[in-house]
């Protein structure tokens, strides 16, 4: 049996868009209270005498509304080339290049770096944590990209069940709308409910219209947006879009099937639909799209030419196997030859092939006498009895256009996201409406497959999402995709000259009709030559020529995330600085004093059973950033050690305490802001608490690293069950706060083999407290879903060059990339990208590195280790 040959390697390559630029927002390293100081609100109103319009509840009140306009931090920079040459077999002839993010414009020194959106630097595409209206007006208002967007792609919650919207975990997609444990564990995500579906229909009303209105801003001149919904609302999408865009912006609504299932009992639904506005009808950019024309069974193509010219029907044997037809034979369909409408110069009598043909009474050919005699020259003329018919080759024209209904596009079968949306549906709208190069706009991210769509045809994207579970999954996707090269048109001026295409003929009857050169006695070739010489050419947008000497991973790509907004200090709201507007207790006042009560009610859980207990908790006067003042209650409960550093509770001691906002995590500069305050006290406290619902990994980072001396800053999480008892049959647990741990992860120098003297990492887990059971688990990596590891931490962002998938199956993630790559990746080297102990890696110009790890809930934590010989 003759060895079969092994592939070659392929380069590695990425699209880069080279003459595109962003201005620099901050890394999130770099944010201060003086850097990136609280920026102001902008106002966006609507025209209230709009006729006719669709009214709800609210909406009269509703005529304008504020937006604050807020930095977006950036936390991750993630070249995926990168990652994989870590992993990848090595060609001595091979050498390595820079990413993008090594390059020195890309870091520049300090004093420039923190002025922040005043420089340009190279495009990246932009993954975003954080609502879309921040977002956008983010990017309107800070970035300038107003009329920059030429395609907005939105795809808001189908209807008012609340699990079937949203995710709670990486890993579990099978997800039911009122079980306890499907519901989400995000501030974000349940403050995102219930200011989409408080007031039902008419909240979600509004929810729809002031996004709409920041998308409508940020298109093009020759822009369009999508908007995909169910039958359910379908209705008033379309009139709320006709008051945003105005209805002669209106395109069409494309009816796609999104599902394969049949209901037990009446009617199936079994489509979802597309609302496509344009910003400016007039004009808006355009594609046709074509589909492979169908053969056989009931297609209109049921004939067959032989090459010694005779014709026949096919037989029902051909048209259920068309292998069998021999090479050289034509398929064919015959035509109408008489026109619908009348013109004079198309009135005459025609003889062919001994017999007379005429058209009736008031009608006319669709070509003249000329026309009709190249036709007849060409073989195109066929007798259908008393009348003459025309003949289309299947050749001639074999696809065709799509329409707004798309029958072959079921919803995807390999799920990663509980709702996730077909590639091919986002793949027709993006190659109608853009071109490579362009800007693509996805305010609702969910598993990432417009911007999975986006990467592979080459246009430039940013995409958000509020839950952090669907940044994660997009981001795995994105980390580990692979796509085909597609040749450029133009190979210096990169992906923006767009790539060079497959084109079909275009033959129609005025062409051949209208051809100078077919002439009597020409052979059949002559003629087909002569025919595709003057036929128009379609160009295939689906089909850009391959170079398969490269095969393609997704560009340079930044993680960002809004900030969390300020938590209000207790004076600000006690204590209005206007008279008349002395309201006993504001919402803020009245949440803090709630978590004070619940705080000296139930104390704080920690390991083994112990507890941190409180004899007083109350508020604190004069600060902003600290809460509450305690002092602790000395117990015996639980184990004897704990596992935190000043974990011994024998005695009173004097506590701070800083509360965290209610829909989002805590942040840096609020704990900075926190300490620095917590540093004028007297006397000083022992212990600072922050309690959250969720913190920012940076910020998490700055409690675990803070030593001062006497002084132990503590994590708090707080039970969710506390924003959610409205929404679930029970609580999960009786306890409200738990201390949460850092991450467990050991630094090590390599001293034997051939990796001695390099340096490698192994995570063990980090405390994880369980929403099902109430309980902490601790050192456990099962739930770790993404740990990414940045070799030369350069305090700004983190920057990673090996990235694990642990929780991954044999076709997900790394496995899946190691098939399409298998030529070019080491598979034992990429089999680590699955565990808990990095590759061996030499010692960066920083001397730190930087471990990030993500929970299956999207919930991230970050170490930073120094390295120490």
């Amino acid at each position: 049996m003759a060895r079969q040959k092994k592939p070659d390697q392929r380069a590695i390559a990425q699209y880069k868009h080279e003459n595109q630029q962003r201005v620099n927002n901050p890394p999130v390293g770099l944010v201060t209270a003086d850097t990136d100081p609280d920026g102001d609100s902008k106002k966006y109103a609507y025209d209230p005498h709009l006729d006719p319009q669709l009214v709800w509840a609210g909406k009269a009140e509703h005529t304008s509304f504020e937006v604050p306009t807020v930095s977006l931090h950036v936390h991750e920079r993630i070249d995926p080339r990168s990652i994989i040459e870590a992993v990848r077999k090595r060609n001595p002839n091979q050498g390595v290049q820079l990413s993008l993010f090594e390059q020195p414009e890309e870091n520049p020194p300090i004093r420039q770096a923190i002025e922040f959106y005043k420089h340009k630097h190279n495009w990246t595409n932009r993954l975003v944590a954080g609502d879309s209206l921040l977002v956008m007006n983010s990017l309107l208002e800070k970035e300038g990209t107003a009329g920059q967007v030429q395609m907005i792609y939105f795809d808001p919650p189908y209807g008012i069940k609340y699990g079937s919207n949203f995710q709670p975990f990486v890993n579990k997609r099978d997800v039911k709308d009122g079980k306890d444990e499907d519901l989400t564990q995000e501030p974000e995500m349940i403050k995102a409910f219930r200011d989409t579906w408080e007031l039902g229909i008419h909240s979600y009303l509004t929810y729809l219209r002031d996004r709409l209105l920041l998308a409508r801003e940020l298109l093009s001149e020759t822009g369009s947006i999508f908007v995909q919904i169910s039958d359910e609302n379908l209705h008033h999408i379309r009139e709320l879009m006709d008051e945003v865009f105005g209805g002669e912006n209106f395109v069409c609504v494309i009816s796609y099937r999104s599902s394969g299932t049949l209901t037990s009992s009446g009617l199936s639904v079994v489509t979802s639909y597309l609302i496509w506005y344009a910003k400016d009808k007039s004009k808006y950019k355009y594609r046709d799209i074509f589909t492979q024309r169908e053969l056989g069974g009931d297609s209109r193509y049921s004939n067959i030419e032989f090459s010694d010219g005779t014709r026949r029907p096919l037989t029902a044997e051909e048209k259920a196997n068309l292998n069998i037809i021999s090479k050289d034979s034509r398929i064919f369909c015959d035509d109408n030859l008489v026109s619908s409408g009348y013109t004079q110069s198309c009135i005459f009598d025609f003889e062919y092939e001994g017999k007379n043909y005429r058209t009736s009474s008031g009608r006319s050919w669709k070509t003249t006498k000329n026309g009709m005699k190249n036709l007849a020259k060409a073989n195109r003329l066929f007798d259908r009895g008393k009348t003459l018919r025309y003949i289309i080759y299947y050749d001639d024209f074999p696809v065709s256009k799509v329409s707004n209904l798309w029958t072959n596009t079921t919803g995807e079968y390999d799920k990663l996201y509980v709702v996730q949306t077909s590639t091919l549906v986002i793949q027709r709208c993006l190659l109608m409406t853009t071109d490579p190069g362009d800007l693509v706009l996805d305010i609702t991210c969910g598993s990432g497959t417009t911007a999975y769509v986006a990467e592979q045809w080459g246009r430039r994207w940013i995409t958000c999402d509020t839950s952090r579970v669907a940044i994660t999954l997009a981001k795995q996707r994105l980390m580990t995709a692979t796509f085909d090269y597609y040749q450029l048109a133009n190979s210096q001026e990169g992906v923006g000259s767009g790539f060079k295409y497959k084109t079909v003929p275009h033959i129609t009857l005025k062409s051949i009709a209208n051809n100078p050169e077919i002439r009597e006695g020409m052979n059949r070739i002559e003629i087909e030559q002569a025919i595709n010489k003057y036929a128009d050419q379609e160009t295939l947008y689906d089909q850009p020529l391959i170079d398969k000497s490269r095969v393609r991973v997704t560009g340079p790509f930044t993680v960002e995330a809004v900030p969390a907004p300020i938590v209000k200090p207790i004076d600000d709201v006690i204590n209005p600085p206007v008279a008349d507007e002395s309201i006993a207790r504001s919402g803020e006042t009245l949440r803090q004093s709630k978590l004070r009560d619940e705080m000296l009610k139930t104390g704080i859980r920690g390991k083994n059973g112990q507890y941190i207990l409180f004899s007083r908790v109350e508020a604190l006067p004069g600060t902003r950033w600290l809460h509450a003042d305690a002092e602790t209650k000395p117990n015996d409960l639980g184990a004897n050690t704990v596992k935190e550093s000043g974990g011994t509770y024998d005695k009173p001691m004097r506590v701070v305490i800083s509360f965290g906002p209610e829909h989002a995590p805590l942040e840096q500069r609020h704990v900075n802001q926190a300490i620095e305050e917590a540093q004028t006290l007297v006397p000083k406290p022992k212990l600072i608490i922050f309690a959250a619902f969720q913190f920012d990994p940076e910020a998490a980072k700055d409690i675990d690293e803070t030593n001062w001396p006497g002084v132990t800053l503590l994590k708090a999480q707080m039970n969710m069950d506390m924003q959610t008892e409205d929404l679930k049959k029970k609580r999960a647990s009786n306890d409200s706060f738990w201390l949460v741990g850092q991450p467990d992860v050991a630094l090590r120098r390599i001293n034997r083999g051939e990796d001695a003297g390099k340096w490698e990492v192994e995570v063990h887990g980090f405390d994880y407290y369980n929403t099902k059971t109430g309980n902490i688990e601790s050192g456990s990596v099962e739930k770790i879903a993404v740990w990414m590891l940045d070799i030369d931490y350069d305090g700004r962002s983190v920057f990673p060059r090996q990235v694990f998938f642990p929780m991954a199956g044999e076709k997900d993630a790394w496995s899946r990339l190691a098939r399409n790559l298998k030529a070019e990746i080491d598979e034992d080297l990429i089999e680590s990208y699955q565990g808990t102990v990095s590759l061996p890696f030499e010692i960066g110009e920083h001397q730190r590195v930087a471990v990030k790890i993500v929970d299956d809930r999207g919930i991230e934590s970050l170490k930073i280790v120094e390295l120490v010989d």
